[in-house]
């Protein structure tokens, strides 16, 4: 009869121990992430802009950093409700959840959308003192009026993710899409088109939003419910379905966007098309893991074999958004000719 209980202790000490070492690769993952976030908009300017002759905007690192928390907080709102929408599809679901993060997401996208939109109120430039913040003077532009919308849109959709009906956070979430899409395009004569522009920016953000935060989210997802294998990987099969539908529409619009934008001669020689570059490469090998993931999720008989490759596009992922946050920040290219197209 001792033996059985002298197999228990030893087991205990083994178990803890894999568990302090999870919690310990996930405490090294977000220093990653928060080492990441901080290192790009610090820099990626100066390497982006070194040799290209363009002037470096003002306030270019602040305005990267307020882009990358406030789309990241968008990629986890609408993450949420993306993978809630899959889970209950999920045949047998478990009832467990994980927590969410929709409350703390809204505060961090409302407190960037207001830091933005001071910047905006201040002719887009960094207020420098308190006598420099007029935020009243948001409501005299287009550009204004849509930064007001964003702070708005994510307070809403924090109330609505500390509601009886979270899902009802994808309304203002939509709402922030449509007002970034508006803002990318501006009509300052520079584009044939840009409501054109902002359609394909539109498809672009939703679908990358949709992307990384879903994976997120569905990993988090199958971490509560890994008392069933089976239900977590039925529910990473169906978000592989949906990403690879949402890959080909970030590659798609991402493609045109560029075409409309860039100068193909100007890859190189502009920060905007180095920037480009590094995300057209990160983008290739989130491509590739999740490759592997589906590959290993079809073949392997563990159901949580694809796990590993998903974590890591997850990271990737993670600095796509940093990345495309200083895409917004850097100058955007001059077209000394009329676009091939557009």
């Amino acid at each position: 009869m001792s033996e059985p209980s002298v197999a228990v202790r030893e087991e205990v000490p083994e178990v803890g121990a894999a568990v302090r070492r999870a919690a310990v690769r996930r405490a090294l993952a977000v220093l990653v992430l928060v080492a990441a976030a901080a290192l790009v908009p610090l820099l990626g300017p100066p390497l982006a802009l070194d040799g290209t002759g363009e002037a470096r905007p003002p306030g270019v690192a602040v305005v990267t950093l307020l882009r990358i928390t406030m789309f990241a907080a968008l990629c986890v709102l609408v993450g949420e409700s993306a993978a809630a929408w899959l889970a209950r599809r999920v045949p047998d679901a478990p009832g467990g959840t994980p927590r969410s993060w929709g409350l703390v997401a809204a505060f961090v996208g409302a407190a960037s959308a207001v830091g933005l939109a001071l910047i905006v109120a201040n002719g887009n430039l960094v207020p420098g003192s308190l006598d420099e913040l007029h935020p009243g003077r948001l409501y005299e532009t287009t550009d204004g009026l849509l930064a007001l919308l964003e702070v708005n849109a994510f307070v809403a959709a924090g109330f609505c993710a500390r509601s009886r009906r979270p899902g009802t956070a994808t309304v203002p979430l939509a709402a922030v899409i449509v007002a970034e899409a508006l803002r990318a395009h501006p009509d300052l004569g520079r584009e044939d088109d840009p409501l054109l522009g902002s359609l394909l920016t539109l498809v672009h953000l939703t679908c990358a939003a949709l992307w990384a935060g879903g994976l997120l989210q569905v990993l988090r997802t199958m971490r509560a419910w890994r008392a069933r294998p089976t239900a977590g990987a039925a529910l990473l099969g169906r978000y592989a379905r949906v990403a690879a539908v949402l890959f080909a529409g970030v590659t798609a619009t991402g493609v045109c966007s560029t075409l409309r934008k860039l100068p193909l001669e100007s890859v190189f020689t502009t920060a905007y098309g180095r920037v480009l570059i590094a995300k057209l490469l990160l983008v290739a090998v989130i491509a590739a893991l999740a490759v592997t993931a589906r590959v290993r999720l079809r073949r392997s008989r563990d159901p949580y074999a694809a796990i590993a490759p998903a974590r890591v596009e997850v990271l990737v992922l993670a600095v796509v958004v940093a990345v495309s946050a200083l895409l917004t920040a850097v100058p955007a290219p001059v077209w000394w000719e009329r676009p091939l197209w557009g």
